[in-house]
């Protein structure tokens, strides 16, 4: 039950982000639920490699190279889910920073 509960919240998270981001775009709250379920797959199963394999570039730039990383499952999940397009690499960047504020503060609020 938590993890649709999360998976909601995290939808609501994407469609406030993309109010914020006029280079990041919904096409509705459906999408956004289906970004959210993506999104969640791809930090479990190819994140850890991403970061397991570039560890000495991610030490060298004192974890930065984490942002990069987390923009790249940005623009993979756009390649994989209909409705949801962003503009660039730069804007997926600040998606995945402003997607992972509203997430922690969603988290705080709700003492997950």
């Amino acid at each position: 039950m938590g993890f649709i509960i999360k998976l909601l919240l995290t939808g609501v998270a994407v469609v406030l982000s993309s109010y914020i981001l006029p280079g990041v775009h919904v096409s509705g709250f459906g999408s956004a639920l289906i970004l959210a379920l993506v999104l969640a797959i791809l930090n479990a199963i190819i994140r850890p490699i991403l970061v397991l394999l570039t560890i000495p570039i991610t030490f060298i730039t004192l974890g930065l190279f984490l942002l990069i990383i987390n923009a790249l499952i940005i623009l993979l999940a756009e390649a994989i889910v209909p409705g949801f397009q962003v503009d660039g690499f730069l804007w997926a960047l600040i998606f995945s920073i402003i997607l992972s504020i509203i997430t922690a503060i969603i988290d705080l609020i709700t003492g997950r």
